[in-house]
């Protein structure tokens, strides 16, 4: 779910849930088209992607949109790469996908030239895809990835802030990065000068259950609050519903994003 917030003009954030398949067009066949058109198999994988528009800069929403595109446009040539993979060779479809998010930032920073000379739009993209036995997140910027595994919440991905950075050079501790107004300056973004995606593999299980969001949820949404809610979940819709409404209750001063999956066992 996503919300424009209590306080912003626009949503400049955006999202995307997909299966991922294979599929085969039919243009022309003499048999009956209701013999070979369901011609698509069973889902081979899932990605989810968050982006939001930096602001302060121009066109953030035409930014994250076509972060979101883009990204898509590139995943749905890896999935056949994947699984020709042997196991030992896996890093090799990490290593494409954070190539597919290079090329992105590539884009942006072409229309960026055109447009506003190299000042335009720009946004953070957090992807998971997730092909069993395994999630690869890919990360730029400050919107989170989440794993609540056995009650207990883990944050997957780093916040790509000055203020961060300053917390690993040992210059101030995290509770005091959380105060300080560099926690919202973007040390990287797609579009932006400086774009360093962060990647990690991790091994899923079933029931995994596992958030991405914007920076407007966790402005006003704690860690523990979060876990909390996922500790009880239901239902997805109904967990997005009540975190985006806690955020917007205290102030929704940014966009709100929340994006949950949850690793069910079908056979179970």
């Amino acid at each position: 779910m996503t919300d424009r917030g209590q306080v912003r003009r626009e949503n400049q954030d955006q999202f995307l849930i997909a299966t991922l398949h294979k599929l085969l067009r039919v243009h022309q066949a003499s048999l009956p088209a209701d013999d070979i058109t369901p011609l698509i198999s069973d889902s081979r994988g899932y990605l989810f992607l968050v982006a939001d528009g930096v602001g302060g800069r121009p066109d953030g929403q035409a930014a994250s949109g076509t972060a979101v595109r883009s990204i898509a446009h590139y995943v749905t040539h890896l999935t056949d790469l994947y699984r020709r993979l042997d196991p030992d060779k896996e890093s090799a479809f990490l290593t494409e996908l954070e190539a597919s998010v290079r090329k992105t930032h590539e884009i942006l920073r072409v229309e960026s030239e055109k447009e506003y000379a190299g000042k335009g739009g720009a946004t953070t993209l957090t992807m998971v895809a997730v092909l069993w036995p395994r999630a690869y997140l890919v990360q730029v910027g400050d919107s989170r990835c989440y794993r609540l595994r056995e009650d207990k919440l883990e944050l997957m991905s780093k916040d790509q802030t000055v203020a961060q950075a300053l917390v690993d050079s040992g210059a101030i501790s995290q509770t005091e990065a959380r105060r300080s107004p560099l926690s919202g300056v973007l040390a990287s973004a797609l579009g932006g000068s400086e774009a360093s995606p962060q990647t990690r593999t991790v091994e899923i299980r079933w029931g995994d259950v596992m958030l991405l969001c914007t920076d407007g949820l966790t402005k006003h949404v704690t860690d523990a609050e979060i876990e909390a809610e996922l500790r009880e979940i239901r239902s997805a819709e109904e967990s997005c519903r009540r975190l985006l409404h806690l955020a917007l209750e205290r102030g929704g001063t940014d966009n709100v994003t929340v994006v949950i999956s949850r690793l069910k066992n079908r056979s179970a």
